[in-house]
């Protein structure tokens, strides 16, 4: 018997692409994160010396100025991939923008938790609130980093957006920041 030798192609051990799959990670370790954060809630929430808290109201508007964000996200990725760089650049500072407006008021939300007299380390409840909204702020801030990268990028004026894999990557991590919140938004409102 002769030796056959293979002149098939190598096949590709992974097609993704790299940054695609970073963040695809980073993304499942947040959502391991917040799964123990939200289980360890519960665990001692069962455990008793649970104070029950009502959620501000302006929780509500941090959740409105997170979803309006995500379609301003969407806007941007959709204006550029049509190439139409000045208005994927509006979008993106209104995302921004929104982003700003859901930090502040998530700041405004803590103001009204310790006009109720809930703070960070008193009642197991409060300190969960303060850790989950609080970490969940630091992720959006990471996210408006992100953000401001894309921004400069989309204002060098020999960038071709339709061709700019930040958008795209920048436009999946604050769509998932957005339903991580109105998770954890939920989540919060209850199983106070």
């Amino acid at each position: 018997m002769q030796n056959q030798v293979s002149l098939e192609r190598p096949v590709k051990p992974f097609g993704m692409n790299p940054y695609k799959f970073t963040l695809w990670l980073f993304i499942i370790s947040i959502v391991m994160f917040f799964a123990a954060l939200t289980s360890a809630y519960l665990v001692k929430q069962a455990s008793g010396n649970w104070q029950v808290i009502n959620m501000p109201t302006i929780f509500w508007y941090s959740s409105l100025a997170v979803v309006l964000s995500s379609a301003c996200m969407q806007l941007a990725y959709f204006w550029g991939k049509k190439g139409e760089l000045a208005n994927a650049r509006m979008a993106i500072v209104l995302t921004f923008a929104l982003g700003i407006v859901f930090i502040w008021l998530q700041w405004q939300g803590w103001g009204k938790l310790v006009m109720q007299e809930v703070f960070l380390n008193g009642n197991p409840a409060g300190s969960f609130i303060y850790v989950i909204t609080g970490t969940h702020g630091l992720h959006i801030i990471s996210g408006m980093v992100f953000l401001l990268i894309v921004m400069i990028k989309t204002f060098n004026k020999n960038v071709k957006i339709e061709k700019l894999q930040a958008l795209s990557l920048c436009k999946t991590y604050w769509h998932f920041l957005g339903v991580l919140w109105l998770y954890l938004f939920f989540f919060l409102l209850l199983s106070r």
